[in-house]
């Protein structure tokens, strides 16, 4: 029997396609079921699934329903202070070369339900209410809480897959390994969720296929569409300072804070103090850790290994490819699990600390960067680039997003990349000036063909 702690998405995405290859599953979870529960203001965050997520959800047969409730975004619509150009208040950058590379918004809960009906058609035990509080790496033993019945009792385990958040409790008890490292790291910002409405006959009252940005320099707002007219919206705020959450303490300070920095949304939230008040703020984390496995009866996965910040939109798709390789592993070596566990920990760690990195990189272009000409006109440089040098330079946001290029792969190919464009960019404005032989020669020299995964 595998035991799968967690009925999130990867865990439940793990035990279908674990069930589809005949394994036993069972999956233990500490909230109670989505399907059956209001889901908690606040906590719903959007998420953008691209190819990585997509590749894993057809291989389970799940893509179709998950795109039946997904919104496709072309690019980034960019809503520029308001002391900015009239001409540059609202403009629209593409995510890829042409509109089939885009990004899918789709809200958390309702892919988790997806996935819960698609886990109950195959008769999947799944233990909600049960939240594990305690893990023995030698026995396997598991310590559970019923939250309904208050009662605590025990699960020996044969094999373990922990895919149980930030705050794994599997996590826990493997700190006290030998030779097990582990870091943390809280950024001094947080976010909290706000909405908005639908406009009349549920349309939308913005662009319903873009991701909208209101960059701020060292603060942002973004909105993501939903299919019935609404807008999931985050506000990426320092803790402290001014401004902050810190300053944000009545609805009038809320309300003037949004007229001088974001009035265009002003008018689209007419419950902006209400909303503002009713969600918490949240904190955003960055947990590396290695190994993910205590030999072949304990393993961590998704953000209990590698958890991320949400700025690159792929702490869904990294845990979903997760499932992928693991799976991959299982296939070509069976259920040999220390074998199988050794090599999906050993071969995994390089490629997510690379996304946590490009993860917090992309936060400091999302909140200042896309709003400054040089770098605008950098990626329009880039996707001429890879128009006319299609196999050698692909803009890494591409890499990471529209195809499966390992991201360290990605990290790496990138950085030259932009040594490249900042070389064939500097004193032009104009593409029209750019130094195609020189961009040639020097993609031909620090660039080899790339591999595309399908």
């Amino acid at each position: 029997m595998i035991t799968l702690i967690g009925a999130g998405l990867a865990g439940t995405l793990l035990a279908i396609e674990l069930n589809k290859r005949g394994f036993p599953v069972e999956i233990y979870e500490r909230r109670a079921d989505r399907r059956k529960v209001v889901q908690d203001a606040g906590r719903s965050i959007n998420l953008a699934v691209s190819a990585r997520g997509i590749h894993a959800l057809e291989q389970a047969g799940i893509w179709p329903a998950v795109q039946a409730i997904a919104v496709p975004m072309y690019g980034r619509r960019i809503h520029a202070a308001p002391s900015q150009a009239v001409s540059r208040q609202l403009s629209f950058q593409p995510y890829g070369k042409n509109p089939s590379e885009h990004i899918n918004s789709v809200s958390r809960a309702d892919l988790n339900v997806t996935l819960l009906n698609a886990a109950a058609e195959r008769n999947i035990p799944t233990h909600f209410n049960h939240r594990c509080t305690d893990a023995n790496m030698e026995t396997g033993a598991l310590l559970f809480h019923n939250e309904e019945t208050n009662r605590a009792f025990t699960v020996k385990a044969e094999t373990v897959i922990a895919a149980d958040g930030a705050n794994s409790a599997v996590r826990y008890p493997m700190l006290k390994q030998p030779r097990f490292n582990y870091s943390q790291h809280y950024l001094d910002y947080g976010y909290k969720e706000l909405t908005i409405p639908a406009g009349p006959n549920g349309t939308h009252v913005m662009d319903a296929h873009s991701l909208h940005i209101w960059p701020r320099g060292n603060y942002m707002l973004i909105a993501l569409p939903n299919p019935d007219g609404t807008f999931g919206c985050i506000l990426f705020l320092p803790f402290e300072g001014d401004p902050s959450f810190a300053t944000l303490e009545s609805a009038e300070d809320v309300e003037e804070f949004f007229e001088i920095h974001f009035a265009d949304v002003v008018p689209l939230m007419p419950q902006l103090a209400e909303n503002f008040a009713a969600n918490p703020v949240a904190s955003m984390v960055t947990i590396r850790c290695s190994p993910w496995n205590v030999g072949g009866r304990f393993l961590l996965l998704g953000d209990s290994a590698h958890a991320i910040v949400p700025f690159f939109g792929q702490g869904l798709n990294a845990a979903f490819e997760d499932c992928t390789i693991l799976l991959d592993i299982l296939d070509r070596i069976g259920p040999d699990w220390p074998r199988v566990f050794d090599e999906f920990s050993q071969s995994r760690c390089q490629d997510t600390d690379a996304i946590s990195e490009m993860a917090l990189e992309n936060f400091i272009e999302m909140r200042d960067r896309v709003a400054d000409p040089a770098f605008l006109f950098r990626k329009r440089a880039e996707l001429a680039l890879e128009a006319r040098f299609p196999k050698f330079f692909v803009p890494k946001y591409a890499m990471v997003t529209f195809h499966r290029i390992p991201y360290s792969v990605a990290l790496s190919r990138g950085r030259i990349q932009e040594d490249i464009l900042a070389t064939v960019c500097n004193g032009i404005d104009d593409l029209d000036n750019l130094d195609w032989q020189r961009a040639g020669v020097l993609i031909a020299r620090d660039l080899t063909p790339l591999q595309f995964k399908t």
